[in-house]
């Protein structure tokens, strides 16, 4: 489902990816009807993702910034591959079934997107709402949530178990304190496997 409207270019820089979570309930909510509503709204995110059924949809192109975050910010990074969840940051969807998992971690590595989460694991609500997002973990690439973005005002994806995101080999990295940017902390690289990526639509501003 390409979206018509994107946030421009990327510019460069490390990749990375976001994590948001749609305050919806993935049982009856469905990545189609998710990524429809996004699409009316204005905010198309790369990936919707319901982890219930394992339902995806791609809204916009990998080398273009979707349109979850504002600013320029969304357009830092080879890619800024923004992820909505249906769930909610108050119950991590970590928590239950996340079928097609591995197929976006997957893509994610094609991307050269590592397995790291340099801000640590995100917290949990209502704690995330006092994170500040730090610049210079920012700029080291990887995984973050979306609480932990600069400038984000969200909550989202809340205390998520990064380890069953990024594999059980992924270093679990100091839990942030608030009010002041994250620790640096690194985590292990794990190489990227090059299987079949997310099909790419082709950008809505190329096409007559």
């Amino acid at each position: 489902m390409p979206s018509k409207l994107d946030g421009g270019a990327a510019k460069g820089g490390a990749p990375r990816t976001i994590w948001f979570t749609s305050e919806s309930d993935p049982r009856v909510v469905s990545a189609r009807s998710l990524a429809q509503d996004l699409a009316a709204d204005g905010r198309a995110a790369h990936l919707v993702w319901n982890p219930l059924d394992g339902d995806l949809v791609q809204m916009v192109a990998a080398t273009r910034a979707a349109g979850l975050l504002g600013g320029e910010i969304a357009c830092e990074g080879r890619v800024c591959v923004q992820i909505m969840v249906i769930g909610h940051a108050r119950d991590p969807f970590t928590g239950g079934p996340l079928k097609s998992l591995p197929s976006i971690i997957a893509w994610l590595d094609s991307w050269g997107v590592l397995r790291r989460w340099p801000a640590g694991p995100p917290l949990s609500t209502p704690q995330s709402y006092q994170v500040v997002g730090s610049r210079r973990l920012w700029a080291r690439g990887g995984h973050f949530g979306c609480s932990q973005v600069p400038d984000s005002t969200r909550p989202d994806p809340g205390g998520i178990d990064i380890r069953k995101i990024t594999g059980p080999e992924t270093q679990v990295a100091e839990i942030p304190r608030t009010r002041i940017p994250a620790p640096q902390v690194l985590g292990r690289r794990v190489a990227a496997r090059p299987l079949e990526p997310v099909p790419t639509p082709e950008p809505a501003h190329t096409r007559s």
